[in-house]
């Protein structure tokens, strides 16, 4: 149960780290704040650099690897305007779903058969995601408007297909293509400081001194979410080496309760016991449908 214990401590690390980027957001766009974090992260991943074990490094996995990282870079916008624009306790219980559209695509696309439990899952994420955006019972499409007009809860959706394609490259960088942990670690965070950087500079007004507009107290905050995006990363990849990648998402995927609960009551969220409801909803469909 080892694995266990390292995704738990996935996701309540991710959940800080949410929690305190909403906080940040208030104050910076997206992609500068995505771009800073990308920085800080690359420096406090330094040490993991000394760790890596350079006879397994070959251009195969450091490939997929820059792959995975664009997918990661695209996915981590996705949320952070998502974030930005919306409560936290709507836009993180989202990327709970992620289980839901694995499924969904491997049946359609794949034509694997869906188990009982599998449908009871699915069934209870769609009540889950129903309840999270109902305004009451009786606006039965409003839910469906939310996605089809808001671009911001579009943008969690991409993230969902994303991180679902990441979290599969994760495993076969690990155990099909014999890349460790650190290793995986310490190239994914420079390759993020380098794509977001190129992002960042590729828009006019990005290219002055960004650094001369730190504030000690962003400066502060960021080293935090920096440490604790570096431990939810690390400690992912870590439980998916011991564990598949459909368990240890289960258990990281609490972190949106975690987020919902007491990042609802820091940022004063409305509804914050109907969205809890609804977060026990969506967790209980992915366990499900995670379900060895």
């Amino acid at each position: 149960m080892t694995w266990f214990f390292i995704a738990l401590t996935s996701s309540l690390l991710s959940a800080s780290a949410a929690i305190a980027q909403k906080k940040v957001l208030f104050n910076r766009s997206p992609l500068e704040f995505s771009f800073l974090l990308a920085i800080v992260n690359l420096i406090f991943s330094l040490p993991f650099f000394f760790a890596v074990n350079y006879a397994t490094i070959n251009t195969s996995n450091l490939s997929l690897l820059f792959v995975k990282s664009l997918i990661g870079v695209a996915a981590f916008l996705c949320v952070m305007s998502a974030l930005k624009n919306l409560q936290i306790s709507n836009a993180l219980p989202l990327l709970a779903l992620t289980p839901g559209f694995v499924a969904i695509f491997a049946f359609f696309l794949l034509g694997e058969s869906l188990k009982t439990t599998e449908v009871i899952g699915l069934i209870a994420l769609i009540t889950g995601t129903y309840v999270l955006e109902s305004k009451n019972l009786k606006e039965i499409l409003f839910p469906l408007n939310v996605f089809i007009k808001s671009k911001y809860h579009q943008y969690i959706l991409l993230a969902l297909l994303l991180f679902s394609a990441s979290s599969i490259m994760d495993k076969l960088l690990l155990i099909k293509m014999n890349l460790s942990p650190i290793s995986l670690t310490a190239f994914q965070h420079l390759f993020f400081a380098i794509l977001f950087a190129i992002i960042f500079y590729s828009f006019k007004n990005n290219r002055e001194g960004v650094i001369g507009k730190f504030r000690k107290k962003d400066l502060g905050w960021i080293a935090l979410i920096s440490l604790l995006t570096i431990g939810y990363r690390y400690t992912q990849v870590l439980s998916i080496s011991l564990a598949s990648v459909a368990l240890t998402l289960a258990v990281k995927r609490t972190s949106v309760l975690w987020a919902t609960i007491i990042g609802g009551k820091i940022f004063k969220d409305t509804n914050l016991l109907k969205k809890t409801f609804a977060v026990l909803f969506i967790l209980l469909g992915a366990l499900l449908i995670l379900r060895d």
